[in-house]
């Protein structure tokens, strides 16, 4: 998984990899990105952009924050796709502004609706250290009503349509549309470099190589230039489609490719301007009309292959499985290109007797004599002795509780995991407590099941314990 880190001593605050606008080649980087993309000769339908200026002045990214998504629920039940928690220190949305950070784009919007509240509270307080000036900045765009528009966000082309008076304040050339709940790592430098070699008025990135893809990104039909003469999307949105890039042969003799798109585009700032208010003005979505309306309209729609690491956490599975490949990935310790998060100021972890292999240990746990295998423990956990946690991921809390505070509370087990309890294949959700004794193992293999009013769910057999959810002691789960 290339999911990658920074230590917290390098902060924001302090943030080197800015560069300045006097030198923009400083600290590009070359990832090996695969691309296909071959110029074209057909001719470009619309206003080409002709200026290049450094991408710190041309180009602005929109990161959206995630909508509803019942594949993840609990997981968004008080959350956003965003701002679902990711290898014990991190937020799903960190990867993709810190791939905007590290490719020196940095007018950076995320437009945030659905549950919004604590992604929202992690990006002012992560990135409001971003900033060296009015140029570089991460601003939060909440769904808003004005006098004329009465409702909320209707979707991703009518958010950004609402929100162009934000985009327009900077004369960018180009928008970079991101997916916020997206884990990879991918420089922009080349996907926008391409779009400009091709004059292209949209770029979409595809995957080269992929076997579980949601459908509701769309697919692309792609032909030997790389061109986009077709956009689709699945009417199963949401649902695990096996797809390959494919060849596809037409009646006439040419060829071409049906390709996964990730939801990731570039556009240029006049082509969106006239989609979004001459073309489809009645448009709520960037995959579904916007991509395939601008196709229609004669314009040229490229696509740009990325085949490195790629997961769309779409589901709790999708999610458990980036976490525990995030275990094994040691390009978490990538200096070139960290990944930024929230400065906590936590203390270090402490271990009394613990014995941990093959993990990830948050900031400021508390360990004690306890068994840890293959697993992932968030910020603040505390685990008393003789637990045993095999294949888990453990969330972690907001904050400490001692003893004296869960007697003032009422309250008969601490946050954490109570002494004496076996935890496996599951997924401890924030501030969940979990009292002495308790067996968290799956005895009777369920892969789906709905024990909310108890405080879990079972989603393709892996136990959720729900946020602030309360397991008695002795339980047998």
């Amino acid at each position: 998984m290339q999911i990658y880190s920074s230590s917290y001593s390098t902060k924001l605050t302090n943030l080197h990899m800015i560069r300045s606008s006097s030198n923009p080649n400083q600290g590009r980087h070359n990832y090996n990105l695969k691309q296909i993309l071959v110029p074209s000769s057909s001719p470009n339908l619309s206003v080409s952009n002709t200026q290049q200026l450094p991408l710190n002045q041309s180009v602005a990214a929109i990161v959206f924050g995630g909508g509803p998504d019942s594949e993840l629920y609990p997981l968004t039940k008080t959350r956003s796709k965003g701002a679902i928690p990711i290898a014990a220190n991190y937020r799903l949305i960190d990867s993709v502004i810190s791939n905007c950070i590290n490719s020196d784009i940095t007018k950076i919007y995320a437009i945030t609706q659905f549950n919004s509240t604590s992604l929202n509270s992690h990006l002012t307080k992560a990135y409001s250290g971003f900033g060296l000036g009015k140029d570089r900045f991460v601003e939060v765009i909440a769904a808003y009503q004005s006098l004329e528009d009465q409702g909320w966000f209707q979707g991703t082309a009518d958010a950004i349509r609402r929100c162009l008076w934000v985009f327009e304040e900077f004369p960018v050339t180009e928008f970079l549309v991101l997916p916020g709940h997206h884990l990879y790592r991918m420089d922009y430098n080349t996907i926008i470099e391409d779009h400009r070699r091709s004059k292209a008025d949209i770029t979409i990135v595809g995957l080269s190589s992929v076997t579980d893809h949601d459908s509701g990104f769309g697919l692309m039909e792609v032909d030997a230039t790389n061109l986009v003469t077709k956009f689709t999307i699945n009417p199963q949105k949401g649902q695990q489609d096996f797809i390959s890039v494919e060849s596809i042969t037409r009646s006439d003799g040419t060829s071409s490719c049906c390709v996964p798109s990730t939801g990731i585009y570039v556009i240029g700032r006049e082509q969106m301007v006239k989609l979004l208010r001459e073309c489809l003005v009645k448009a709520k979505d960037m995959a579904s009309e916007i991509i395939p309306g601008a196709i229609s309209q004669g314009m040229k729609v490229k696509a740009h292959m990325f085949d490195g690491y790629w997961e769309d956490v779409k589901s709790v599975g999708a999610y458990y499985k980036a976490n525990m490949e995030s275990i094994k990935s040691c390009r978490f310790y990538d200096k070139q290109c960290p990944l930024y998060t929230m400065p906590r100021s936590l203390p270090p972890t402490s271990m009394g007797e613990a014995v941990i292999t093959d993990s990830i240990i948050g900031d400021g746990c508390i360990l004690n004599k306890c068994v840890i295998r293959g697993s992932v423990v968030g910020m603040r956990t505390r685990i008393g002795d003789d637990v045993v946690v095999e294949d888990s991921i453990i969330v972690g809390s907001n904050i400490y509780e001692m003893e004296e505070d869960v007697r003032r509370k009422g309250n008969k087990i601490r946050i954490g995991i109570g002494e004496k309890s076996r935890i496996r294949r599951a997924i401890v959700d924030k501030n969940a407590r979990i009292g002495q004794n308790v067996m968290i193992i799956n005895r009777d293999n369920v892969e789906e099941g709905n024990r909310e009013a108890e405080g879990y769910v079972i989603r393709e057999g892996i136990i959720v314990i729900l946020r602030n959810a309360v397991i008695p002691n002795n339980s047998i789960i």
